[in-house]
């Protein structure tokens, strides 16, 4: 287990010359940190939304590489296993806007066909996106007492990622795809926030995982954390954060993607059954990407902060492995 420290003021991500702020090294229960990032060419700012439906599954990525803009909006029919998406990459990261904090301010991307708005603010997000032949008006309201686990991944002074995973987050709205216009209820639909800002190195594997259901949700991460001091796994309960500080072991086939998944810790023990694969490779020389997220759902128990095991036995979600050359 690693010795990791809780952040309860706001801090800056930085120091005035750029290189990481050591006081911004730990994690929070709610977003605290300004990414205050300095400089050009190795910084990276993203908004990932995930939205869960009975009928769909929705991922919409916005981002800036500063050097590239890298967006995209997906869509799974979870009966058929239609795929619909629209990949678009943006030179010099031209019509990006993206907020310092999490939380706050709104990230706008427009370019290659896909538009993306993420208007952030005290009740919740207002999000709006359009694709060929996709369109996306929600709503994802920000409970009271709700909380989302930020950490701040020290790869070095000059190296360094903050990110901010939201999980279990209720969300409606529609979704339209063509004619077909489908409605997104509060009952039985979430939605996933994987915010990102910092310097990365080039070349990085990761592995991250994220179920939700009532009452509980299960937030994973690997390999790009290891050794780092800092890990990014948290069960949550009733909206509440259960910070995990072991490293987790991750076990799956390469050759077979959507055999089990299981991942391992003192306190996990947590299998992933896939139900569908997205495969997506990028090759742009010198960016280039290869990730499989699989869809499916868990089963397993997590432990609490005082020991109580919980049942995770039907949250749904994803597991992905991600190579970056960046």
């Amino acid at each position: 287990m690693t010795a990791e420290r809780e952040i309860t003021a706001p801090v800056d991500l930085c120091l005035p010359d750029g290189r990481l702020n050591p006081g911004a090294v730990g994690w929070s229960r709610r977003p605290l940190h300004r990414a205050n990032l300095r400089g050009w060419g190795r910084g990276k700012r993203w908004e990932y939304w995930g939205i869960v439906t009975p009928s769909h599954i929705v991922g919409l990525v916005a981002s800036s590489l500063d050097y590239a803009g890298v967006h995209g909006v997906y869509v799974l029919d979870r009966a058929t296993g239609q795929e619909v998406s629209k990949d678009a990459v943006t030179p010099l990261a031209r019509g990006v806007r993206m907020p310092e904090r999490s939380g706050a301010g709104t990230a706008v991307v427009r370019g290659g066909g896909v538009s993306i708005e993420l208007v952030q603010h005290e009740a919740g997000t207002t999000i709006s996106a359009a694709a060929p032949g996709i369109a996306l008006e929600a709503e994802v309201p920000l409970p009271d007492g709700h909380e989302s686990l930020g950490v701040v991944v020290p790869f070095s002074r000059r190296r360094f990622q903050y990110t901010v995973k939201d999980l279990g987050r209720p969300v409606h709205g529609h979704l339209t795809l063509g004619s077909q216009r489908i409605g997104i209820d509060e009952s039985d639909s979430f939605a996933v926030l994987d915010h990102g800002r910092g310097r990365w190195p080039y070349a990085v594997t990761w592995n991250w995982a994220a179920g939700c259901g009532p009452g509980r949700a299960v937030q994973f991460g690997g390999k790009w954390t290891d050794g780092t001091g800092s890990t990014e796994n948290a069960l949550f309960v009733d909206g509440r954060l259960h910070k995990i500080s072991d490293e987790l072991t991750w076990a799956y086939d390469r050759a077979d993607w959507l055999r089990p998944w299981r991942i391992d810790g003192p306190g996990v023990q947590a299998l992933f059954h896939p139900f569908h694969e997205k495969a997506a490779r990028t090759n742009l020389g010198l960016v280039a990407n290869e990730t499989h997220q699989c869809f499916g759902h868990f089963t397993g128990r997590v432990r609490t902060d005082d020991g109580t095991w919980v049942d995770i036995d039907g949250l749904t979600g994803w597991a992905e492995e991600a190579r970056n050359r960046w």
